[in-house]
């Protein structure tokens, strides 16, 4: 049997995955980095986008936003602001909820008001960039 590093997903809401993958390929603040079996200790911010997990040659996609990732001798473990499978999310919502970001940055008056506006509408397009990779 070959090699299988454990990974453990998760959110606030609810563990994601747990389980032997392959390998994961995860957005690091410093960049994209792969992890797999008997990789080096270290830890890493997030920063938003979509992780790859490879489990017997297929890849599946998840959607992050904030948080950590640990590699340790044991494994991988990610514990995210947010996760979302990028199957589960409903691009024509997306779509929309993408519109309605640009137009409320464009009627933003305050500066709080054009900070959280501009906020929601990069953490969409990141979404919406996860979705169509």
């Amino acid at each position: 049997m070959a090699d299988k590093l454990h990974f453990d997903l998760v959110s606030p809401e609810r563990r994601l995955f747990a389980g032997d993958v392959d390998m994961v390929v995860v957005p690091g603040a410093e960049g994209d980095f792969g992890v797999l079996p008997k990789h080096a200790p270290f830890m890493s911010v997030i920063r938003t986008g979509a992780i790859i997990v490879t489990i017997d040659g297929v890849a599946e996609r998840t959607f992050i936003e904030g948080g950590f990732a640990e590699v340790t001798p044991d494994g991988l473990t990610i514990l995210a602001e947010l996760a979302i499978p990028v199957s589960e999310i409903d691009v024509a919502q997306l779509d929309q909820d993408l519109k309605n970001a640009q137009e409320d940055l464009g009627v933003a008056k305050t500066e709080a008001d054009i900070e959280q506006a501009q906020e929601r509408l990069t953490r969409l397009e990141a979404m919406r960039m996860a979705v169509a990779n």
